[in-house]
C-alpha cells in the first residue's frame, strides 16, 4: 500500500456511507523487523496543518487548536482496526455515532451557527 496515494486525502465513510471526513494524516508504528504498519487514521485541520509543516502547516494547526472544543483538543484518531476497506473512500465498520465529533465543528456550531437566527429552529 502506498500512503500518500492509497489513503492520503481519502474520504472516510462509516458504515452507513454517511461522510465523517478526510484523511489528512496516518498514524505508524514499526514491528520487531523494522517495517512500518498503520495503526491509525488522523482526520481534522490540525493533522493536517503538522503534515503539511513549515509556517502554513504551524498557522494552520494553531487555528485549530485554538478553536477546538474544549481548546487544545488532539485530532480525531480513527483505529485501523475499524477500517473495513479502502478503495476511492475509507470505509469504516462502525457508525458515526461511535466517534468522536471534529474538534472544529463544536467550536463552529457553539460561536457561528448556533448565533444565526432561528438556528434552533432546524
Amino acid at each position: 500500500m502506498l500512503i500518500g496515494f492509497d489513503l492520503l486525502d481519502r474520504q472516510i465513510v462509516d458504515r452507513d456511507a454517511e461522510p465523517v471526513g478526510k484523511v489528512d494524516d496516518v498514524e505508524l508504528e514499526y514491528d520487531e523487523r523494522g517495517d512500518a504498519y498503520v495503526t491509525g487514521l488522523l482526520a481534522g485541520q490540525q493533522a493536517l496543518g503538522e503534515r503539511i509543516g513549515g509556517r502554513l502547516g504551524r498557522w494552520i494547526s494553531a487555528v485549530a487548536r485554538r478553536m477546538s472544543e474544549p481548546p487544545d483538543q488532539p485530532p480525531i484518531r480513527i483505529g485501523y482496526d475499524l477500517v473495513a476497506e479502502v478503495t476511492s473512500a475509507v470505509s469504516l465498520s462502525v457508525a458515526r455515532e461511535l466517534l468522536p465529533d471534529p474538534p472544529l465543528e463544536g467550536w463552529l456550531a457553539t460561536h457561528l451557527i448556533g448565533r444565526i437566527p432561528g438556528a434552533g429552529d432546524a
